[in-house]
């Protein structure tokens, strides 16, 4: 196990004594002991295989053992026996907004409450208003939580689908039976969640490519499987559909099931205005539906069935009806952004807050991947839950990066470390920094970490007077909301756009699976008024800079361009466009 492994075992371990009622500065160390490997340099299996972990500030003797037990056998009985001595529906239940191990605690101890559904049915009878330190307003806060959990409980997050399909994609190109092969639906169409993962294959041999297919090491149950079409269940408990069709019917099956069901009515109505008849096999000169092949019309791509109808190729982003037909129509959709014209991410955290790499870390990493530059934007004072750093913690990472990036001139490297920090809005508007801090960094990120409930108005100005100081760049996560977990708090989000549009301040993407936020559906808007859009990781991890490319597929959903995003530019554009604003 590496390091983020282990570290994600030991905060686990934490939640679990806590749930237990052990003695919270147990709790604690196993919290800090997780910090502690965060904020390793070396890889931890090197450090272990060299007892070199000894003395790590933060890890004692008892927390050594059980990590060199993780580390070099991949497991740790400690843990496991931790694990099931608590019923399994205690750390689902931690998964409802507004619960935390205390409260799950009272309810297991006094209710005998130990899973989501029981907690519902305690909540309906009242039970849990009459506990201590709960009462009415939290009883009704955990039921509104829980229908939340339960209205999405089988939505999935683009992310974690991409990764399952992308395997699945990759295995079927490599079948000998398999001609072509796409993904579909709405993971095609980049929608910020999904409910199934959709596969379209062309192949002489069905059989053959269902079988395989239901075999893949994704796969965790087979609910159907037929001639032509299979149905399973993947990891992370992700329904996947497969339709094999021959390759004169794959344009037309792929597009159907691409969809969205509103662009998928338009097109037929454009064919029924022509005299044919569209459908998942094909465009048909015949008064009715039919699969008669000698009637087909014939078209080798997507593209040819638009052009059949009188339109430009529509990106799989853009199929949503809004306003693509009128595009397309007059040949004006604009060239999307591709994922590959992204050169660096704005918004990213580091452990000297609440990220998991350290400066050198994320250095090397970004390099590696050929990137520009990476702005290391950690969070401010306030953010205390996120380790927030102090004015005088700022100032020492900002002589941290002009080490780094001293030594990657000196070694002839182009690649920069970008100072910055995501500075909290406070309640009036004001920032978590002063002024004087922040003319001294590349990058500001202002964001909203708290006062939530606050009325659209008072979030709204908030949100209007930080993009109104000269030293904040963009305005990040919009509207806080976390897919599938938490709502967006309530803002004039048209507002914001136009006091950014006359501000100059740009605003975020967060390209979070998580986050998606600023939604695709307001970047039209955006642009129009002349807002800048920038792509960000939000990165707290290494693997976290594919955050990009999911961005990307969002930020084109929202027709967004080349010349649309910041961080599309080279390091000395940007170094221009960022002094830019401060000169208003």
């Amino acid at each position: 196990m590496d390091k983020d492994q282990v570290a994600d075992i030991l905060l686990e371990i934490g939640v679990l004594l806590e749930l237990k009622g052990e003695n919270p500065f147990k709790t604690r160390a196993y919290q800090n002991g997780a910090r502690a490997l965060e904020a390793l340099s070396e890889p931890l299996e090197k450090i272990v295989a060299e007892d070199r972990l000894k003395g790590t500030p933060g890890i004692g003797d008892a927390l050594l053992q059980k990590i060199t037990e993780l580390v070099t056998t991949g497991r740790l009985a400690y843990y496991e026996e931790l694990k099931a001595s608590l019923p399994a529906g205690l750390m689902e239940m931690l998964e409802v907004p507004g619960l935390g191990p205390k409260k799950a605690k009272v309810l297991f101890e006094k209710l005998k409450v130990a899973s989501i559904a029981e907690l519902k049915t305690a909540c309906e009878a009242g039970l849990v208003a009459e506990l201590a330190g709960f009462g009415e307003k939290t009883q009704a806060k955990l039921l509104e939580g829980i229908k939340f959990k339960e209205q999405y409980a089988t939505r999935h997050h683009l992310g974690r689908a991409v990764i399952v399909a992308e395997g699945i994609i990759e295995a079927l190109r490599e079948h000998p039976s398999v001609t072509r092969c796409s993904t579909a639906g709405s993971l095609r169409r980049s929608k910020e969640v999904i409910g199934d993962i959709d596969f379209v294959v062309s192949s002489k041999e069905p059989a053959e490519v269902i079988e395989y297919f239901v075999r893949q090491p994704s796969v965790l149950n087979v609910i159907a499987q037929g001639g032509t079409k299979a149905s399973v269940i993947v990891q992370g408990g992700i329904q996947a559909d497969l339709r094999v069709v021959t390759d004169q019917e794959y344009p037309f099956a792929l597009a159907y099931f691409t969809g969205s069901k509103e662009h998928n009515i338009v097109m037929r109505q454009r064919a029924i205005a022509r005299g044919l008849r569209l459908n998942e096999y094909g465009l048909f000169r015949a008064s009715e539906e039919t699969r008669d092949p000698t009637l087909r019309e014939a078209c080798q791509d997507e593209a040819a069935i638009y052009e059949r109808l009188g339109l430009t190729y529509v990106p799989p982003e853009l199929r949503e009806d809004h306003g693509e037909f009128v595009a397309a129509e007059k040949g004006e959709l604009p060239r999307l952004l591709e994922w590959t014209d992204l050169r660096g991410s704005l918004h990213n955290h580091s452990n000297w807050s609440d990220g998991r790499q350290t400066l050198d870390e994320i250095a090397v990493t970004m390099m590696d991947l050929g990137l520009d530059y990476w702005a290391v934007t950690d969070h401010s004072k306030s953010s205390f839950q996120a380790h927030g750093l102090s004015p005088e913690r700022v100032i020492e990472q900002l002589a941290a990066v002009a080490e780094i990036n001293k030594r990657l001139a000196g070694e002839g490297e182009e690649f920069r470390l970008l100072t910055g920090s995501e500075v909290d809005i406070l309640t009036e508007g004001e920032l978590d920094f002063d002024d004087d801090l922040l003319a001294k960094l590349d990058v500001v990120v202002a964001s909203i970490h708290q006062g939530f409930t606050a009325s659209e108005a008072e979030t709204t100005r908030r949100l209007i007077r930080a993009a109104e100081n000269r030293y904040v760049h963009m305005l990040g996560h919009l509207t806080g909301r976390l897919l599938l977990e938490r709502e967006p708090y309530k803002v004039n989000q048209h507002a914001v756009i136009d006091a950014c549009a006359a501000t100059g301040t740009w605003i975020e993407l967060n390209a979070s699976p998580y986050r998606f936020d600023m939604d695709w559906r307001l970047w039209q808007y955006a642009k129009e008024k002349g807002v800048k859009c920038v792509v960000n990781c939000d990165a707290h991890r290494a693997e976290h800079a594919g955050f990009l490319k999911l961005g990307a597929g969002i930020a084109r959903k929202g027709w967004l361009t080349k010349q649309d995003v910041v961080n599309t530019m080279g390091l000395p554009a940007l170094r221009k466009a960022l002094a830019a604003k401060r000169s208003n």
